[in-house]
């Protein structure tokens, strides 16, 4: 018995493997910190970070014992916020030491720092860590976070923490939304093992880590049958 092929307009078909492309390649997939270039070229090693559609770029020099970063994100709404944070004695926001970006009244970029002691209280001012060059920028959609931070020289790993909002009203941040994304935005850096390193391979949680060649490959060998099964069929529905 012969298996006949549903007819489907050409076009019918290459949009219906457009969209399946779409679905089956993931967001972790098409980012690529890798390929944000900045013009004072510092940072060794980057990480796409896994929540929030972010980045983090980073050296650690170990002679002055300072992280030099650039945090990249996207705010929630074009008049929002970014942070990028360290947190000296947990992991999660309440406590951290934070960098947050926004659009100053004027409509200009600028970075602050805020030492949150709880999820409901944030205040503006000096933090427990020195703060140099701290400077922000918006381009295409997604604000950037500069700065070099001093750490302490027995410092040999950092929890951290990102975050993203809306709105800032009269220059301090509004409260962001408690998704699953935005609790689960924070890692930790071996800032030894990334000293060590120097690559552009960095995980989020294990700097000396790569991506499992085995789950990318196995998931670009499903994109590519899929992509072929479907050309098939709109060959032979011709």
């Amino acid at each position: 018995m012969a298996f006949l092929w549903p007819k489907l307009p050409t076009l019918s078909v290459l949009r219906l493997t457009f969209a399946s492309l779409l679905f089956l390649i993931s967001p972790a997939q098409s980012l690529n910190c890798s390929s944000q270039k900045f013009s004072n070229n510092l940072y060794t090693n980057c990480t796409d970070l896994p929540t929030l559609n972010s980045s983090l770029h980073w050296t650690h020099d170990n002679k002055t014992s300072s992280l030099s970063i650039a945090f990249v994100a996207p705010p929630s709404k074009p008049d929002g916020w970014i942070a990028w944070a360290i947190n000296p004695t947990r992991t999660g926001m309440a406590g951290s030491q934070a960098l947050i970006a926004f659009k100053d009244s004027k409509g200009s970029m600028t970075v602050k720092t805020f030492n949150l002691s709880s999820y409901s209280s944030i205040v503006e001012g000096k933090i427990s860590f020195d703060v140099l060059a701290p400077r922000a920028e918006y381009s295409a959609g997604s604000m950037k976070i500069f700065a070099t931070v001093k750490l302490p020289e027995t410092m040999t790993e950092m929890n951290y923490v990102w975050q993203v909002g809306g709105s800032v009203v009269k220059g301090m941040p509004v409260k962001h939304e408690f998704l699953p994304e935005n609790l689960n935005a924070k890692g930790k850096l071996l800032l030894q093992l990334t000293e060590k390193t120097q690559n552009n391979r960095t995980t989020v949680g294990s700097p000396a880590t790569a991506p499992s060649p085995s789950t990318s490959s196995g998931s670009k060998n499903t994109v590519m049958y899929v992509f072929l099964m479907l050309i098939i069929g709109a060959l032979i529905s011709n």
